[in-house]
């Protein structure tokens, strides 16, 4: 009894120890994810994380093409300092658990020692534990941890290592990620001197998107947290709030970025056609489909797929995306080999899905899966300090492109763009600048036209804004109304409309347009 006893306790005080490092793991986790600058990563691994691993220094080596640069260290090292990639950093990043080394073993004579491990044991350092970092886009970074005595492999506390190795990678790209924002803030577009190719302009802000209002900052954190992971986006904007440079963003910083983005857009094809789009056919499966052809998802395995106008997708089709986001394989239309697909989502939408899912033209499942981290993306009106940016921004390239030397906007155009509502958003932006290039024969811009708004003041009782597609909707069924209910045929809504009777089928459909519903008093 006196044995089953004693294994009994050894159990308990083994499970209790093991519960410790989880709740360990979880609170370090917790603090690296909430770090985006340098000063906090400092006080978390100095405050934190050397107690809970023991040791006395460290310092975080990120390769760099075939050197080692350091990224952070807690003791004193020449700044900027790269050296070839060296012996200790190669075994860690070979080795699937952290390495333990002798650094009594080290000559001070020997020039092929790493230098930082030559600069550890000057402040007395005995030992090192190295540990590689997995890899988020190719980076490749390996922590070492000295101590002043001398340990076992034993004293490594490597299930805390392992279980917080994720985060910490994540925590490093995001500080890099920040540290690129910053010094982009501090060189701000209008001054750069640089040639405006598209290559050069894909550079410019954070990976393309410009503007440094604090809706924008909120987006750019936004994106720096999920891009490394594989959780399905959302992305709410207005039409021209530039919903397709933050789905690019995402892909250009995740670990798919070296393979193409697919994009498709939803509202742009017609609804016969989209299925044969997104998940490809057979040769012979239907008229005209004359040889065997990859949908979208089969082309974005292991990268990126973009679906701009999700709220477009028609009813029927929604049910078969869901299965591939359930089951991550397709069936090409005539058909039976299923293919497996991995492809990370990012939806677009400028409709509010919540309400599309009450009125039954969105499903309430697709739209849960879809739904993982939703990103609002402001629309021009409500980020008014990036306007003087993005005009300038427009400015350069489109008079480089043009061939025109225009230099700036007076005062008293860029004061009315600032007071503009932009219901166009950027794209608006965009082509008013490109107009006022074209038109002014003057150095300086000092006139632009603007677009006239509606003036609500004394019609507010008549007069509601609308999404564009609600009134295609209303003068639609007024059509059919006006038919009684036909829609094909010598007095058909067809006719009238000037569209073939297929294409108004399918455009009640997407609209959430029934006979039977919106007609009954004529029938």
């Amino acid at each position: 009894m006196d044995k089953q006893s004693d294994q009994h306790l050894l159990l308990m005080k083994r499970l209790q120890e093991m519960q410790k490092e989880q709740l360990t793991i979880s609170a370090l986790n917790l603090s690296f994810a909430k770090v985006l600058d340098q000063k906090e990563f400092h006080l978390i691994l100095n405050q934190n994380f050397k107690n809970e691993v023991r040791c006395n220094e460290i310092i975080i080596l990120k390769a760099e093409n075939s050197t080692v640069k350091s990224f952070y260290s807690s003791f004193s090292i020449e700044k900027d300092q790269e050296k070839p990639m060296d012996l200790y950093f190669e075994q860690c990043l070979q080795s699937p658990e952290p390495i333990l080394f002798d650094l009594k073993d080290l000559s001070e004579k020997n020039d092929s020692a790493p230098f930082y491990c030559k600069t550890a044991k000057s402040l007395g350092m005995r030992m090192a534990v190295g540990f590689s970092l997995p890899s988020i886009q190719k980076s490749q970074e390996v922590v070492f941890l000295f101590y002043k005595n001398f340990i076992l492999t034993d004293d490594i506390r490597e299930r805390i290592l392992e279980g917080i190795s994720t985060q910490l990678s994540i925590t490093i790209r995001n500080i890099s990620i920040q540290q690129q924002l910053k010094l982009f803030q501090n060189h701000p577009i209008s001054s750069a001197p640089e040639i405006n190719t598209e290559k050069q302009e894909a550079k410019k802000g954070f990976h393309g998107i410009i503007g440094d209002s604090d809706m924008m900052q909120k987006v750019y954190e936004q994106i720096s947290q999920v891009a490394p992971s594989q959780s399905n986006v959302i992305i709410y904007g207005e039409t021209g709030t530039g919903k397709e440079l933050i789905a690019n963003a995402i892909h250009e910083l995740s670990d798919a970025s070296n393979q193409p983005m697919i994009r498709i857009n939803c509202a742009a094809i017609p609804a016969h056609l989209i299925e044969s789009e997104l998940f490809g056919h057979e040769k012979g499966s239907f008229t005209g489909a004359t040889e065997q052809r990859k949908g979208k998802f089969e082309q974005a395995h292991n990268s990126t797929i973009f679906l701009d106008e999700i709220g477009e997708l028609p009813l029927e089709l929604q049910g078969r995306l869901l299965r591939v986001l359930q089951e991550k394989e397709i069936e090409r239309i005539g058909g039976n080999q299923r293919i497996k697909v991995n492809a990370r989502v990012i939806t677009a939408t400028n409709r509010n899905l919540d309400h599309e899912v009450e009125k039954g033209n969105f499903r309430s499942d697709l739209f849960y899966r879809l739904n993982v981290f939703p990103i609002h993306l402001p629309p021009l009106r409500d980020r008014k300090e990036d306007i003087p940016l993005l005009a300038n921004f427009f400015l350069e390239k489109h008079s480089e492109k043009l061939g025109k030397k225009v230099k700036g906007f007076s005062k008293k155009v860029m004061d009315s763009m600032i007071e503009n509502s932009w219901l166009g958003n950027i794209r608006e932006l965009e082509n008013m600048v490109e107009r006022s290039i074209l038109t002014t024969k003057t150095a300086t811009i000092t006139e632009m036209a603007f677009p006239k708004t509606v003036e609500t003041k004394n019609t507010e009782d008549h007069f509601q804004i609308k999404p564009l597609y609600e009134f295609e909707k209303e003068y639609i069924v007024k059509v059919v109304e006006k038919c009684k209910g036909r829609i094909s045929g010598k007095n058909g809504a067809a006719v009238l409309l000037g569209l073939p009777s297929t294409t108004l089928i399918s455009k009640m459909q997407k609209l959430g347009i029934e006979k039977k519903h919106h007609f009954k008093k004529i029938e």
